[in-house]
Parts: structure tokens; C-alpha cells; sequence
């Protein structure tokens, strides 16, 4: 039988950092990939330093894409559903810098379990989603959303 690598997809919105590594440990996550533009947050330990160190303790590696990050102002748009902020961030994946960031997220599927991650926990609410398409088209894989 074939296995295919995992994708995780996860959101951190109510969720502490502990949960979020211990979800990501439960899923055998070796890397994470912050999708996010600007990996800061309000949120305790959620910033990129503070999650990075984190992560590491737990054996994760960490990698942010801000080219694979959803434009600030095309967020609330993309979170009401709008067909126009998805066009718009598709066009943001089709970029050089965008097609470079999923072949590197494709590459690193070969080490085993890969997270998506952005702050949205809703999967479908995020545009982790239209990532976690792109990369389909790439490569088999198996995605996880937690």
C-alpha cells in the first residue's frame, strides 16, 4: 500500500501554544509551515521568535512563506467569502515567489508531516485552503485538518 505524506492544516485561534505543539506532536508533524504575511500576533506565543522557540524545544522545525501570506487587505473579504479576495490570492500563488514557496512546501513533505499555519482555525475560512489545494496539484498527498 502506498502512503502519502500528511498536510496539516491548522488555525491557532483559541488555542495556546502548548495545545498547538502538543496537536501538532499528536499529528507526528516534523515541520511548520506559518503561512502567514506578518508572523505577529496579540497572542501569547504566537509571534514567529516565541513559536519558533517552541517548536524547536518540541522537535519541530519552523519555516514562514510571506509569500504564501493572504494580504492584509484582502482578508475580511476572503473571510466573508468573497469570490474576488479568492481570485485575488490565487493570483498571489501564482506568482514567481508564490510557485517557488509550494515547491519548497512540497519539497519539504518529503520529511514527513507538514503543518499549514495561519490564525483562522476554520480550514475552509482560511486561505490555507487554496495553499493546501496548490500543493495537491504538486504531489499526492493526505491532508489533515485539526
Amino acid at each position: 500500500m502506498d502512503t502519502f505524506p500528511n498536510l496539516v492544516s491548522i488555525g491557532y485561534e483559541g488555542r495556546s501554544v502548548d495545545e498547538l505543539v502538543e496537536t501538532l506532536r499528536a499529528q507526528g508533524v516534523s515541520c511548520l509551515v506559518d503561512v502567514r504575511l506578518t508572523p505577529i500576533s496579540r497572542k501569547a506565543g504566537m509571534s514567529k521568535t516565541a513559536l519558533e522557540r517552541a517548536l524547536h524545544a518540541a522537535g519541530i522545525e519552523y519555516v514562514h512563506h510571506r509569500d504564501l501570506g493572504n494580504p492584509k487587505d484582502n482578508r475580511d473579504g476572503y473571510r466573508a467569502g468573497h469570490a474576488s479576495s479568492f481570485d485575488r490570492y490565487q493570483r498571489v500563488l501564482t506568482t514567481a515567489a508564490g510557485r517557488d514557496a509550494l515547491r519548497h512546501v512540497s519539497e519539504l513533505l518529503d520529511g514527513g508531516a507538514v503543518a499549514l499555519l495561519c490564525f483562522e482555525r476554520d480550514h475552509a475560512q482560511c486561505h490555507r485552503h487554496q495553499v493546501a489545494e496548490e500543493l495537491a496539484e504538486l504531489r499526492t498527498l493526505r491532508l489533515v485538518c485539526v
